[in-house]
C-alpha cells in the first residue's frame, strides 16, 4: 500500500500501470487535478485542437498498433465531444478508453456547469462504463477498463472521475488480478462446431470466404493465408479487413458490398457456403438480406456470440477468437486430408477467376483534369505496402479502398460502421504516434478535409510528419454522386466551392505544414514524390480532381446484390451456367 497521494496521482499511476505510453487530450475544469501530476509522468500528452480529434487519434493509434488507444476530456461539452469517436471506435471493434472529468459527487445531478450525464449518454455505445465516485476505486477500475477494452470483441470503454475524486487524498495499490465474474469472453471454438464446419467445407463446392475486420482485430492474417493455401477457397475482404489477405493473391477476389468488386459480389451471390470470420453481415455488404447468397449454407465464427445469427442465419455458429477457430479448423482439414478428403473447389475458382478478369477494377479518363482513381493508383505504387492509409468516409473512401492496394494487415485505417466524415487526418495522427517510422497517408476528401484539419496544428507543433491527399472535387462527393444517379441531378446544397475558398496550399501554410497542389495529370508522379521527400512536416497536397467521377461497381441502397452495376450502364452478365 502506497503512501497518502491524490486521486488525480493515483489516477496517472494507474494510467502508467496500465501501459499508456501517450494520451491525447484537452484540459478543463473537472479533469484539471489529473493535468498536473500528468506534467510529471512519463506518459506523453498531446494536446489536440478539438476533442473529436483526440478520439479518432486514439482510434488510429489503436488501429494501427494492436494497442488500447487512450484519449482525455473534461466534463460537459468536453465529454459530448467524444461521442462521436466513442460511437465510431464501438462500430468497429477499436480497443480505446477514453477518460472524461464529471463535477464534484455532491454536484451530480444539479445541473452544474459543464455537467452532462456522459456516462448515461454513451451505454448504448460503450462495451462498459464506470463513474469513480470513490478514489480509492480507481487503480481497479482503470485495470479494469483496459482489460474490458482490449479482450473479447475489442471497443471503446469510458471513465467517468467525479472533480472531488481526483482532489482526495487516497492510497494506490495496483490490482495483480482482475476479478470480472460476469465477463468471460470464449476464444476456444467448441470442437464440435469445428467438425461440422469441416465437413460443409468438404461437401461444398463453391465455398468462399468472407473474412471481415475481426479477423484483424484477431491477429489472424498469417492463419487466414495458410487455410487459404491448404484449401484453395477464394476469399473477399469487406472494408474493415482491406489488408488482411493480400490483394495480390490470385484467390483474392476483393471487397464485396454496395461498391464492392464484381467478382466478389459474384462469389458471394453464387456460393453455396459462406465462411464468416469476423464479419457480421452489415446492410452495405448483403444488400437486401432477402436475396443476399440465396443458395449458401452459413458457418459464421465471431468472438461477440450477439453478432451470429443476428442478420442471417448461421447453420454453424462458431463462438470464438478468429485465430484459434483458424488454428483448429487447419487441423481438422489436415486430418481429413490425410485420410484422403479434401475439397474440390477448382471449377469454381476457374469460374469466379473469369468473372474476375472480365470486370477488373477500372475507370474511364476524364475529358480534362485529374482522374481520383488514378492519384489514388499512383499513391499506393509510389509509397509502397508499408505505408499505413487512413481515409476520411465518402467517394474517396472507396477508392482508396479499392485502388491503393493492400497487402498487409493494420495498414489500412478507416471509419467503416458509423460512417464518420473528419475521422482521415486525426486517425493520421494517431497511427503516425503509434508507428513513428512509418509512412502515413491521410486520404481525405475535402469535405471531410474541412471538418477536422485543425488537427494539421497539433502535428506541425508535435512534430508529426503525417502526409495528408486532399482528394478535391469541391463537392460532398458521394452525397453529389447519389443525386446524379437517384435525384434528378439536383445538387441539392453538395457543393463546397472548395478549389476556390479556402485555398488549401496557404490553409497549409498557415498551420506549419507544407502545402502543394496538383492539377495535371503529367504531374501526378512528381508531386507524389516531393511529398515523399517531405518527413520533418506535415504535408497536404490539395489534388484538384474531376468532379463527376463515380465509384463503380454499385449496388443501389436496399437493393439485390444481383442487381450490381460494374459501370453507369453496364449490368455484368455472369450466370449459374458458366460454373
Amino acid at each position: 500500500m502506497s503512501a497518502e497521494i491524490t486521486g488525480a496521482q493515483s489516477l496517472i499511476k494507474s494510467l502508467e500501470s496500465a501501459g499508456v505510453d501517450t494520451i491525447f487530450g484537452i484540459p478543463g475544469g473537472a479533469i484539471l487535478p489529473a493535468y498536473d501530476p500528468l506534467m510529471d509522468s512519463t506518459i506523453r500528452h498531446i494536446l489536440v485542437r478539438h476533442e473529436q480529434g483526440a478520439g479518432h487519434a486514439a482510434q488510429g493509434y489503436a488501429a494501427a498498433t494492436g494497442r488500447v488507444g487512450v484519449c482525455m476530456a473534461t466534463s460537459g461539452p468536453g465529454a459530448t465531444n467524444l461521442v462521436t469517436p466513442i460511437a465510431d471506435a464501438h462500430m468497429d471493434s477499436v480497443p480505446m478508453v477514453a477518460v472524461t472529468g464529471q463535477v464534484g459527487a455532491s454536484m451530480i445531478g444539479t445541473d452544474a456547469f459543464q455537467e452532462a450525464d456522459i456516462r448515461g449518454i454513451t451505454m448504448p455505445i460503450t462495451k462498459h462504463n464506470f463513474l469513480i465516485t470513490d478514489p480509492l476505486d480507481i487503480p481497479r477500475i482503470v485495470a479494469e477498463a483496459f482489460h474490458i477494452a482490449s479482450t473479447g470483441r475489442p471497443g471503446p470503454v469510458l471513465v467517468d472521475v467525479t472533480k472531488s475524486a481526483l482532489q482526495t487524498m487516497t492510497s494506490f495499490e495496483w490490482p495483480t488480478e482482475i476479478q470480472l465474474p460476469g465477463y468471460r469472453p470464449v476464444t476456444k471454438p467448441h470442437a464440435k462446431q469445428i467438425r461440422e464446419a469441416t465437413r460443409l467445407i468438404l461437401e461444398s463446392r463453391r465455398p468462399v470466404l468472407y473474412v471481415g475486420g475481426g479477423t484483424i482485430r484477431a491477429a489472424a492474417s498469417k492463419e487466414l493465408a495458410e487455410l487459404v493455401e491448404l484449401t484453395g477457397m477464394p476469399v473477399v475482404t469487406t472494408l474493415m479487413a482491406r489488408g488482411a489477405f493480400p490483394d495480390s493473391h490470385p484467390l483474392h477476389l476483393g471487397m464485396p458490398g454496395m461498391h464492392g468488386t464484381v467478382a466478389a459480389v459474384a462469389g458471394l451471390q453464387k456460393s453455396d457456403l459462406i465462411i464468416s470470420l469476423g464479419a457480421r453481415f452489415d446492410d452495405r455488404v448483403t444488400g437486401n438480406l432477402d436475396s443476399f447468397a440465396p443458395h449458401a449454407k452459413v458457418i459464421h465464427a465471431d468472438i461477440d456470440p450477439a453478432e451470429i445469427g443476428k442478420n442471417r442465419h448461421a447453420d454453424v455458429p462458431i463462438v470464438g477468437d478468429v485465430r484459434e477457430v483458424l488454428i483448429d479448423l487447419m487441423a481438422m482439414l489436415r486430418t481429413q486430408a490425410d485420410a484422403g478428403h479434401t475439397g474440390d473447389f477448382e471449377g469454381w475458382t476457374t469460374f469466379l477467376g473469369g468473372v474476375k478478369g472480365r470486370y477488373p477494377l477500372g475507370y474511364d479518363a476524364p475529358p480534362s483534369g485529374l482522374a481520383p482513381q488514378h492519384v489514388i493508383e499512383r499513391l499506393g505504387a509510389i509509397s509502397g505496402p508499408d505505408t499505413i492509409v487512413t481515409a476520411g468516409v465518402g467517394q474517396h473512401q472507396m477508392w482508396a479502398a479499392h485502388y491503393f492496394g493492400y497487402e498487409q494487415p493494420n495498414k489500412w485505417i478507416n471509419s467503416g460502421g458509423l460512417g464518420t466524415m473528419g475521422f482521415a487526418v486525426p486517425a493520421a495522427m494517431g497511427a503516425k504516434v503509434g508507428m513513428p517510422d512509418k509512412v502515413v497517408w491521410a486520404v481525405d476528401g475535402d469535405g471531410c478535409f474541412q471538418m477536422t484539419n485543425q488537427e494539421l496544428a497539433t502535428c506541425a507543433i508535435n512534430d508529426i510528419p503525417i502526409k495528408v491527399a486532399v482528394i478535391n472535387n469541391e463537392s460532398l462527393g458521394m452525397v453529389r454522386q447519389w443525386q446524379t444517379l437517384f435525384y434528378n441531378e439536383r445538387y441539392s446544397n453538395t457543393d463546397l466551392h472548395s478549389k476556390r475558398i479556402p485555398d488549401f496550399v496557404k490553409l497549409a501554410d498557415a498551420y506549419g505544414c507544407v502545402g502543394l497542389s496538383c492539377e495535371s495529370p503529367d504531374d501526378v508522379d512528381a508531386v507524389i514524390a516531393k511529398a515523399m521527400e517531405i518527413n520533418d512536416v506535415p504535408v497536404v497536397v490539395d489534388f484538384r480532381v474531376h468532379r463527376d467521377a463515380m465509384v463503380w461497381p454499385m449496388v443501389a441502397a436496399g437493393t439485390s446484390n444481383d442487381d450490381i452495376k460494374y459501370a453507369r450502364d453496364i449490368a455484368p452478365d455472369f450466370e449459374e451456367d458458366d460454373l
